[in-house]
């Protein structure tokens, strides 16, 4: 380490200047006579003068000194992270404690915290293992879970909120450091890393981010460490099978897993890491001189250390989350009927009658990946039939009980007469238990999938006809292979329409704001016995006439209950789009991120509170967005004139512009790329992992003009660049550190009219 950091600073201009003033000031000394005492009291003026002059040249040589160079190139690794990690801790735990209500998005992720301290079953758009750090958080505090981390509400005394503030900014913190030692493995200069570390250092909104109960430390921790760990690899390149190399590899995988468990967003990290593999093995591949064993162990490495790693990281921490939320909680329905019976404290399955007869009341939960309950109210279709709407809903309310009936071509049902049960190849009615109606369908196109015919609830036990029969097709069943009888939980079967001939079927696809955005259930044509979206079992039975029975002693399996988890999160991140009846005064759109076009007031604004303005510092914003311009020009004269014949780069510069400069650029887009594409609704936040790539864009591209610069003009572009990005951030600590008092007081940092920060 030390002999690559010594290689690395003496690349600069100013240290090989510096060598050579050394070489010639020691030569000098050789023949210069020694330097007498001087009494100071005793001494004429012209002497004490002529000693101070000497002094001055020893300390001078001694700064200048090869030795002392060494000593500066040996330990600068080392001191220059400790400052800087001693001035995050300032930045982001400077009076961290100051405002005591829920801000922003506290009011969720505290509130996820909380069920894991009370174990309680949720749901959320998110992987687990950052709320489960902040659950860990809240236990370190001593909280217990008991606050419900409502918006605005002050914290209760017995939370220690600014632990738990204090423990995520940790994460913060260590993206300094992270920073400093990323910009030392893509072979930057030492006055161009420590440009890096300053730019993460002092970037307000990294910051204020880093200073509350949220997932975004997090997230940028591991994004880094990923980042640092894939250019430490890289490096290693030549060390191919060496413990070291294997323990770098490792390392990157270990990080992909941790930024993906922690939110989606860290699989635009995974691509970076996955683009540079690609491109490896393909030139490995083509390496004539290299033995097809050693590329198969390249392969194999890379396979195990950079999927199978990630995966199994990932995979734990769902794992984690499973065995750590054993109560019932807000969250059931999302998952299958099997998994929340097997939840302690849950009402379904609770005593109800494991075989299904004539008269029961039911409820029935769709069998495909964050599938709903079948569902109906008293809304209307705006169109097609006009008749009641049937939809699939998560929430549990009495509007997703049916009621089994026979079909119109049998006696009349007679709640008294003999049990008959219900088993494959049966056809029954349902009928919806609050508006006596029949589930029901013919052949007009479904609202939104045209394809589909329309589902509704039409008529009553009399009124009706042949088109409100469905004919129960028995899948599977965990517990028996008696297909004569459904079964509460166990069974899973299909609804087939006998008049139309499709299944009825609940997708992910949502209906508008008519259908309260609930799924939209339909009657598809085609007859795939294999997709689940069409499978449907039972979730509470109710039948006074038949005993209880036991059905939670069956469990699901854990694979069946991850993939049905992340299936859930993703149809509900889909649906986060934006509502066009309603203004949401804090979304922003992704062309105002890279220009600071926009900021996030994260409180209340009144004056007796202390507001948070996410705002990043106008160097770093506007000064990264410059780097990403100037790198894609750079990128394409070097192209032009490659293409024209002209040579004027060796291949360690071809190298350099590769790996330290394209693939930070590659870095940004694949942040901030899905964020142009998808129709979600976005914030500002979610431009922070790029503004890191642009951050390290723009240091290459400052690198690499200032290495063909002279050593004073060098100088004096760091001197400027370090003195703007601080003079910023000390300029806008306000938004940073609390603001307090009326905000007209702060129209001095409101400069532009997007930034909200004294209206």
């Amino acid at each position: 380490m030390a002999a690559m950091d010594t290689a690395t600073s003496t690349g600069s201009h100013y240290d090989a200047d510096l060598r050579r003033r050394n070489v010639a000031d020691t030569g000098r000394s050789q023949t210069s006579a020694p330097v007498p005492d001087v009494d100071m009291k005793k001494s004429k003026p012209s002497q004490v003068r002529s000693s101070t002059v000497e002094l001055d040249h020893l300390l001078t040589k001694f700064l200048k000194s090869p030795s002392f160079l060494h000593v500066l190139n040996h330990w600068e690794p080392i001191i220059a992270p400790l400052v800087l990690t001693a001035l995050a801790l300032f930045t982001r735990l400077y009076r961290i404690g100051r405002s005591n209500i829920v801000t922003w998005d506290e009011a969720h992720f505290g509130k996820f915290g909380s069920h894991y301290l009370k174990r309680e079953f949720y749901f959320d758009v998110h992987p687990p293992l950052g709320k489960m750090l902040v659950g860990l958080s809240g236990y370190l505090a001593g909280y217990n879970g008991s606050f419900e981390f409502k918006s605005g509400e002050k914290y209760p005394e017995d939370v220690n909120f600014t632990f738990m503030r204090a423990f995520n900014a940790a994460f913060g913190i260590v993206c300094v450091p992270l920073a400093y030692y990323t910009a030392r493995e893509l072979n930057f200069r030492r006055a161009t890393v420590w440009l890096v570390a300053l730019m993460v250092l002092f970037e307000n909104s990294y910051a204020t981010i880093s200073r509350f109960i949220l997932l975004d430390s997090m997230l940028l921790c591991f994004t880094f460490t990923t980042t640092m760990c894939w250019a430490k690899f890289h490096r290693l390149q030549h060390s191919s099978f060496s413990l070291e190399w294997y323990a770098w590899l490792c390392l990157t995988g270990l990080s992909i897993g941790c930024v993906c468990s922690v939110k989606w967003v860290g699989f635009f990290c995974t691509a970076i890491v996955g683009l540079y593999t690609i491109e490896d093995l393909w030139n490995k591949f083509g390496d004539l001189k290299m033995p097809r064993t050693v590329l198969a162990k390249h392969l194999v490495a890379r396979v195990g250390g950079l999927i199978v790693i990630p995966i199994l990281v990932y995979m734990f921490s769902f794992y984690l989350h499973f065995l750590v939320l054993s109560n019932s909680g807000p969250g059931d329905a999302q998952m299958s009927s099997l998994f929340q019976a097997n939840l302690r404290g849950t009402e379904v399955g609770k005593d109800s009658p494991l075989e299904i007869a004539l008269g029961s009341r039911v409820t029935l939960k769709n069998m495909g990946y964050g599938g709903g309950l079948l569902h109906s109210h008293v809304q209307t279709y705006p169109e097609g039939s006009n008749q009641q709407q049937v939809t699939c809903y998560h929430h549990k309310d009495a509007n997703n009980d049916w009621f089994m009936y026979p079909n119109r071509h049998e006696p009349e049902f007679d709640p008294n007469g003999d049990l008959k049960f219900i088993g494959d190849g049966d056809t029954i009615r349902l009928i919806h238990g609050q508006t006596g109606r029949n589930l029901h369908s013919h052949s007009i196109p479904a609202p939104v999938s045209k394809s589909h015919y329309e589902v509704s609830c039409y008529g009553n036990t009399t009124i009706g006809d042949d088109k409100d029969h469905w004919q129960v097709e028995v899948v599977n069943d965990v517990a028996s292979r008696d297909r004569s009888k459904i079964r509460t939980l166990t069974t899973a079967f299909r609804l087939r329409h006998p008049v139309l001939g499709c299944y009825l079927r609940a997708g992910n696809v949502n209906l508008p704001q008519w259908g309260f955005k609930q799924i939209e259930t339909t009657c598809v044509k085609e007859n795939k016995p294999g997709d689940v979206y069409t499978h449907w079992n039972v979730e509470s039975h109710t039948n006074d006439r038949l005993p209880p029975g036991d059905p939670g002693s069956y469990r699901s399996p854990f694979l069946k209950d991850f993939i049905h988890l992340n299936v859930a999160m993703m149809t509900s991140n889909n649906a986060l789009v934006p509502d066009p009846d309603k203004q949401d005064d804090l979304a922003s759109k992704f062309w105002q991120w890279p220009i600071l076009n926009v900021g996030l007031r994260m409180c209340s604004w009144d004056d007796n509170v202390v507001k948070y303005y996410l705002l990043g510092n106008p160097l770093v914003y506007w000064g990264s967005s410059a780097g990403l311009l100037g790198f894609g020009l750079l990128f394409l004269w070097y192209l032009l004139r490659w293409q024209r014949g002209y040579q004027d780069l060796s291949k360690a510069d071809i190298d350099h512009i590769h790996y330290s400069g394209l693939y930070p650029a590659i870095g940004w887009v694949l942040h901030y790329l899905p964020f142009i594409i998808m129709a979600r609704v976005t914030y500002v936040h979610h431009y922070y992992p790029a503004l890191y790539y642009a951050i390290l864009t723009f240091a290459f591209c400052v690198d690499w003009v200032t290495r063909r610069m002279g050593v004073k003009s060098s100088i004096v572009v760091y001197t400027i660049l370090y003195s703007i990005t601080i003079g910023l951030f000390v300029h806008f600590r306000a938004i940073v550190f609390g603001m307090e008092g009326s905000n007209q007081q702060w129209t001095h940092l409101r400069w532009l009219p997007g930034w909200k920060i004294s209206n």
